[in-house]
């Protein structure tokens, strides 16, 4: 009983830490936007260099009401989700691989190393040229913007594995496979997440910069339609949606997070 009472009281003291956080949020987004306001009024510039908050929300509703941001929202978010499954998973088969053969990471390491020396900017045109200004080189984009944060988090967490861990499971004459899902996915899946988390937010801004450079729909489209028609309240509209959609593929992955590394703070509720 005295168990239960002590949960239902914790769980009761957590309740108004999440409703300060959420209104510490609201608070901050309110004196965001009131700024905004502040600021155009006072300096009273044209709606085409910085609109108010106000314009930016009218602009929003047409651009709904059309269909026009549901459109290249839609188009921008297929091109993140395939450049991101794509990166992840060449990026997790062959950081296993580098982490577990020093020899393979001797030979392509200095490599995918150089290879992060040159901006994505540079890389984009010769994409769209390469394969066109369809979907596949926004998909590439976003796919070489996340390989590498995601394969070096790869090979840090499995080389992370405690040897004495590994000496075990050879003792217990586990199988290759029954030591990867048993020993060193549980052990690599912290890092392997914080990469995941910097490859989420990055897939925008991989597709964006495709779109930017050459591209007849998605949200980088928008922008660039903003700014040649000077209708800067679109181009907000467009920036906005960009960072919302960037904080849900994060917020995406903290669930995972939380989901997949419970057993980790389990035995710290027992005592």
């Amino acid at each position: 009983m005295t168990t239960q009472v002590k949960a239902i009281t914790q769980s009761r003291a957590k309740l108004p830490h999440w409703l300060t956080q959420s209104a510490w949020t609201l608070a901050s987004l309110g004196l965001a936007v009131a700024a905004w306001e502040l600021i155009v009024r006072l300096t009273r510039l044209p709606p085409f260099i910085l609109p108010s908050p106000g314009q930016v929300g009218a602009r929003f509703g047409i651009a709904l009401a059309d269909g026009s941001l549901a459109r290249h929202t839609l188009a921008t978010l297929q091109e993140v989700c395939l450049g991101l499954g794509i990166g992840v998973t060449l990026a997790t088969f062959l950081g296993y691989l580098l982490a577990r053969s020093p020899l393979l990471e001797r030979l392509i390491g200095p490599y995918l190393v150089a290879s992060q020396a040159i901006p994505t900017v540079a890389i984009a045109p010769l994409l769209v040229i390469w394969f066109g200004p369809g979907m596949l080189s926004k998909v590439l984009i976003c796919a070489l913007i996340v390989f590498f944060p995601v394969l070096v988090n790869t090979v840090v967490g499995v080389r992370a594995v405690p040897r004495d861990l590994r000496a075990l499971m050879h003792t217990l004459r586990a199988t290759r496979w029954q030591t990867l899902r048993y020993l060193e996915i549980p052990a690599a899946l912290p890092l392997f997440l914080g990469g995941l988390r910097i490859g989420a937010t990055l897939s925008v801004i991989g597709a964006v910069v495709g779109e930017l450079v050459g591209s007849n729909r998605g949200l980088g489209f928008l922008i660039n339609v903003g700014r040649g028609q000077y209708d800067t309240a679109l181009v907000f509209v467009a920036t906005f949606t960009l960072m919302t959609l960037a904080l849900g593929l994060y917020g995406l992955v903290l669930l995972a997070e939380w989901r997949l590394l419970r057993w980790q703070g389990s035995p710290r509720g027992h005592h």
